[in-house]
């Protein structure tokens, strides 16, 4: 008799030339991830070529109930590392049934700022770096801390190795490999300075992609988390007090940064995000005033401030970069829960089309 693994890791191509393509989009909260899966008749490469499909929008925050249909249209495809072979992950934006899209569809805006002549010559590269914590299912609590109590004050923890110090690493390295497994461009991961929290880093990857690969290593890790049991948060301040919050620091270059002479672009491009700071920081996620306090290694949310190697600054340039001559910088403002489609494109709107 065959065992429910056994079921779950079956080889269809064994036995059809169908696959499943799971479809994923994002919810009316804007970080509530949804999925279904569908047949297709054979393997797809081209998300063009893929069909579109539709959801219950009332069900999602998305629509109301007397005109309650989403439409999906598929815009990447991953290797799908849950039910492998030929199946796939498709990451999906959403639209009115007139081909409007609806107002939680952000990669839409984004697509049209990174397709724009000027932004698209510059080939723009991102490196995001996605801070999150694995929390226990049924408390809402930090793994690894007592219940209801706390573990030993920060220092230890960061990049830290050990059964008293490293919580969740099964979690971690599973989620390294999917990732790598799905083609998303994963270049790393590191346990963080509160224990409970772990980082994640997608990039470089140009354009809207960083948003696809981010949103899809998302979805990733939430599927590993269910399965794992346990709860991923992507909260800028889980924990009140004396503990650092989580971001998603967000590395970004041009080509003409990257160029001899480049450090002079760079510093213009820093001037011009001073000019918006207000408005990034509006854009940058929810809930992130708990977590830009000047301290914890923030810069303080009211406050616009750049420092090579600086890591309390808003912006950091790194010493190579320095050195060099050319090279990136790093956003540090925006939180865990940040949208990647807005913070990337909104970056290159305001250094390369000069939004004021």
């Amino acid at each position: 008799m065959a065992l429910l693994t056994d079921l779950i890791n079956l080889n269809l191509s064994d036995s059809t030339k169908k696959v499943i393509a799971e479809y994923i989009w994002i919810g009316g909260s804007g970080m509530d991830l949804r999925s279904k899966a569908r047949t297709l008749s054979g393997p797809v490469n081209d998300p063009s070529k893929l069909p579109k499909w539709n959801y219950d929008g009332s069900s999602t925050g998305q629509a109301p109930g007397e005109d309650s249909e989403v439409i999906l249209y598929p815009q990447a495809i991953f290797k799908d590392p849950f039910r492998r072979g030929n199946n796939i992950l498709v990451m999906c934006d959403a639209y009115t049934p007139g081909g409007e899209p609806i107002p939680t569809n952000k990669r839409y805006n984004a697509a049209k700022i990174f397709s724009h002549p000027d932004v698209a010559a510059e080939e723009t590269w991102y490196g995001i770096e996605q801070e999150y914590t694995l929390l226990q299912k049924d408390v809402k609590w930090p793994i690894g801390w007592p219940k209801g109590g706390y573990p030993g004050p920060q220092g230890p923890y960061y990049c830290g190795i050990g059964a008293d110090k490293a919580f969740g690493r099964d979690v971690v390295d599973a989620h390294y490999k999917a990732c790598l497994y799905a083609g998303i461009n994963i270049s790393g991961i590191n346990g963080e300075v509160m224990p409970g929290q772990w980082e994640f880093q997608v990039g470089p990857s140009v354009g809207i992609s960083a948003g696809d690969e981010l949103w899809v290593a998302r979805y990733i890790l939430e599927r590993i988390t269910e399965i794992a049991g346990v709860v991923v948060s992507f909260d800028p301040k889980p924990i009140e007090g004396d503990w650092n919050g989580a971001g998603a620091h967000t590395n970004y270059s041009t080509k003409s940064m990257r160029k001899e002479g480049g450090y002079e672009i760079i510093k213009k491009a820093i001037e011009k995000l001073g000019h918006r700071h207000k408005e990034h920081i509006a854009a940058y996620g929810e809930g992130n005033e708990r977590r830009l306090t000047g301290k914890h290694e923030t810069a303080n949310i009211n406050t616009f401030k750049w420092g090579v190697a600086n890591r309390g600054a808003s912006i950091r340039v790194g010493r190579d970069t320095e050195k060099e001559g050319k090279g990136y910088f790093e956003d540090r403002r925006p939180a865990s829960n940040m949208d990647p489609y807005i913070v990337t494109s909104m970056i290159a709107e305001t250094t390369i089309l000069g939004k004021q």
